[in-house]
């Protein structure tokens, strides 16, 4: 058991000492959400003028905020899984494997990396957000009880979304097709998601895809942690913590069991 954890942190600790090192990819990850936050949140919020009853005061930057803390977890996490194919294609993986740990002893260390730097970085993006001036967070259940509920949903995110880059790996055999397959995916997940507009103000059917959307779930409770003064038009912590939890759970289970296939 001890042995097990301690070949898992080792290559946890490799894969974030691999992120320290692209700052690339350090500053992509903070800079694109804040220039979103710029120049989408400034543009709707002038340009535009909401008026839904969900966008308080007509301020979208700060609605908008929450989803892009989403989306930072979301696409640091999934592309942080892409080094189970870097490490697969130069045999380094298989060399791990040969080790006297057991596969799914090996791949959890890996799915960790992924889960850590995506929580990382989202939570980066959180502080960020609460710095600047033009953004007005309510936490309505007091900043303590706030954080602590948007860290647990980042986190309970991130481990989905492992569990969901696991299963791909077993299908799709290239760093390519994994790229092109999760953008096709998370693309229309994210949009549809609450974290662009207020579910509640478009079309029936539109609403309807967008509640199918584990991701929904995620923004829902983000948005119920820091942004909203009330649970007016939001599904609600129970319910999201209820599917967000159970969603986590079980695919990160089962792409665990499943991901030594495609080895």
């Amino acid at each position: 058991m001890i042995d097990a954890a301690y070949a898992s942190w080792a290559l946890l600790s490799r894969d974030l000492r691999a992120v320290a090192r692209s700052r690339s990819q350090l500053y992509s990850s903070l800079l694109f959400p804040l220039m979103l936050l710029a120049l989408l949140g400034t543009g709707v919020s002038s340009g535009l003028a909401p008026t839904s009853p969900r966008i308080l005061d007509g301020d979208y930057t700060s609605y908008l905020a929450p989803g892009m803390i989403a989306m930072t977890a979301l696409f640091s996490s999934t592309f942080s899984s892409a080094g189970f194919y870097r490490d697969r294609e130069s045999g380094l993986l298989r060399a791990m494997l040969a080790s006297p740990h057991s596969a799914q002893t090996i791949l959890f260390g890996k799915a960790l990396g992924a889960i850590l730097i995506g929580t990382i970085q989202a939570l980066a993006v959180l502080v960020l957000a609460v710095m600047i001036p033009g953004i007005d967070l309510a936490w309505q259940f007091g900043w303590l009880g706030g954080v602590a509920t948007v860290v647990v949903t980042i986190l309970a995110l991130n481990f989905m979304l492992s569990g969901l880059s696991l299963l791909l790996a077993v299908r799709i055999k290239t760093m390519q097709g994994f790229h092109l397959i999760m953008n096709l995916v998370l693309f229309p997940l994210f949009f549809l998601s609450g974290a662009f507009f207020p579910l509640d103000q478009v079309p029936t059917w539109l609403e309807a895809i967008g509640y199918m959307n584990p991701l929904t779930y995620a923004v829902d409770l983000l948005h119920y942690a820091s942004y909203a003064n009330s649970s007016n038009g939001l599904i609600g912590p129970l319910i999201d913590g209820l599917v967000l939890g159970g969603l986590a759970v079980l695919l990160f289970a089962v792409g665990l069991r499943r991901a030594p296939r495609a080895v």
